[in-house]
């Protein structure tokens, strides 16, 4: 397999909104939107990555938001669908230092679509030919071109729609360290075995 694009996303829905305040915050829909944003694309790596390309390049990437950077949040708010974005990418961090042990060409990332015309950004942006609102047949040509443009270097990294790596989510460069990473958690026990097969 050379390509997984998880696409999965809640911001809102009948009983679950972005919260304005911290009075807001609902344990239930906290476990709803962790559920579909983070541990969702997690269980997708667990029974994909198994399945990709061993010896060539693939990818496994992840739709993620701009409003998952703890370093950006300037504004508050929106305390749930921030947090499961942040483990998101810290998820897909930590899968591309695993998977650079047995996939040297692989790419793990996350993507960052821009403002899409769609049921996720309507009641927020509900002109749908606003700047800077793609629709959703532009944003999938957008982030097609930007998967096609990336090497095994840019793996563990965000990358916005136009193949900016987007530095508030990008701690580090991505491959190296990913690679360096994967040597380091062999040295201090982390990792099982340097016979791991993922």
């Amino acid at each position: 397999m050379g390509l997984v694009i998880v696409a999965t996303g809640l911001l809102h829905r009948a009983d679950v909104s972005p919260e304005k305040t911290v009075r807001a915050l609902d344990p239930a829909a906290i476990a709803t939107v962790f559920a579909i944003n983070a541990i969702g694309p997690a269980l997708v790596a667990k029974h994909f990555v198994p399945l990709l390309a061993r010896r060539e390049r693939c990818v496994f990437a992840a739709l993620s938001a701009r409003v998952g950077s703890i370093d950006d949040n300037r504004l508050g708010g929106w305390y749930t669908y921030r947090a499961s974005k942040s483990a998101l990418n810290q998820i897909l961090r930590t899968l591309a230092i695993e998977v650079a042990r047995s996939r040297p060409e692989a790419i793990v990332l996350g993507l960052h679509p821009g403002t899409v015309a769609s049921g996720l950004s309507r009641l927020f942006r509900p002109d749908p030919t606003a700047d800077g609102v793609f629709s959703p047949e532009e944003s999938a040509k957008h982030l097609l071109r930007v998967l096609n443009g990336l090497g095994a270097d840019d793996t563990g990294g965000v990358f916005a729609w136009d193949g900016s790596p987007d530095p508030r989510l990008n701690a580090v460069s991505a491959r190296t360290d990913a690679r360096d990473d994967a040597m380091r958690s062999f040295e201090v026990g982390i990792a099982p075995s340097a016979d791991l097969q993922v």
